[in-house]
């Protein structure tokens, strides 16, 4: 049963289902989803959990799968939380990790600045771009970075450089901190000034439109499955496969792009994960590549009976 807590500036779900806050519509419960009216609360709140319990940190859910037999820990909300997002000199700008990535791409655009655009293409929040290096029309998130904010599990808001972090495609390492007990809550990027005036959001449509020609848009999905393997396109791979319209219950392979894994009829947590399993072995059974997800999956399997079924 789904309870709501309200304590001061801080709301607490308990049994919260995650389809409710991914993009693939589907999952478990998490024990329970926290929303904050402000970083300082949000800190406050996590300095009060247990030290052994677990914390997901989640946006827009656009990278996400959670298990049919939800989550064990505590969910924590990043939108409507860590929003500033200002210019602190003409090519500098100071964004939360709760902004999201179309938005930040907008704002760079309106304020003459170039090398943001790309954002316009990630579905999800700051936070999840920095998490991941998330990069779409050939744009990446950390070759911007000059320094981040992190928030860890005493409480703790602690400034980092971007040399104390590694970064390559779609991965990130932390060379001082451990990530997984750190957050990212707030970025400065350094960007560049155009040097004519011109509309921008012209140059962020084009993107867009060429993303809607050959991407499925308005579906639950994540967005692309699996990162491209060096030299090649796991999109290509998976299609060369014959794995269009592959499904397994109600998850199918897009037939738009083979990336995309598409919850087409109440798919379940367990359909989803048996279709990326399914993919990647037939990948590498006729391809001899090893696809690596970037899609995060976490929580528990759903409870299986004596049977070896699923229990209703």
């Amino acid at each position: 049963m789904n309870v709501m807590k309200k304590f001061d500036d801080i709301t607490v779900l308990k049994d919260e289902p995650m389809a409710r806050h991914t993009s693939w519509r589907t999952g478990g419960v998490a024990k329970q989803y926290v929303q904050a009216d402000s970083l300082m609360v949000l800190a406050e709140f996590i300095k009060t959990l247990p030290t052994d319990e677990k914390l997901l940190w989640m946006g827009l859910g656009s990278n996400t799968l959670v298990r049919d037999g939800g989550f064990d820990g505590t969910v924590i909300a990043t939108q409507g939380v860590m929003s500033q997002l200002e210019l602190l000199d003409e090519t500098t700008v100071l964004v939360g990790a709760g902004v999201a990535s179309a938005k930040l791409a907008r704002f760079c655009a309106k304020n003459n600045l170039l090398g943001a655009e790309f954002f316009a293409g990630i579905p999800g929040l700051v936070g999840g771009a920095l998490a991941m290096n998330a990069g779409a029309f050939g744009g990446e998130t950390w070759p911007l970075v000059i320094e981040v904010e992190v928030l860890n599990r005493s409480g703790e808001i602690i400034k980092r450089t971007a040399s104390e972090f590694e970064y390559g495609y779609r991965h990130i390492k932390g060379l001082v901190g451990d990530l997984s007990n750190e957050w990212f809550v707030s970025v400065t990027l350094q960007l560049s000034e155009q040097q004519q005036k011109k509309d921008n959001t012209i140059d962020i449509k084009q993107l867009l439109a060429k993303r809607a020609a050959s991407q499925p848009t308005g579906v639950a999905s994540c967005g692309s499955v699996f990162r491209n393997p060096e030299g090649s396109y796991a999109a290509q791979l998976i299609e060369n496969c014959g794995l269009k319209g592959k499904a397994i219950g109600g998850a199918i392979v897009s037939q738009k792009h083979a990336n995309f894994i598409i919850n087409e009829n109440n798919a379940s947590a367990t359909d989803i994960e048996s279709l990326i399993n399914f993919v990647q072995e037939t990948v590498k059974r006729q391809q001899g590549i090893t696809l690596q997800p970037e899609v995060r999956i976490v929580g528990n399997k759903a409870a299986e009976d004596k049977n070896g079924e699923k229990s209703k």
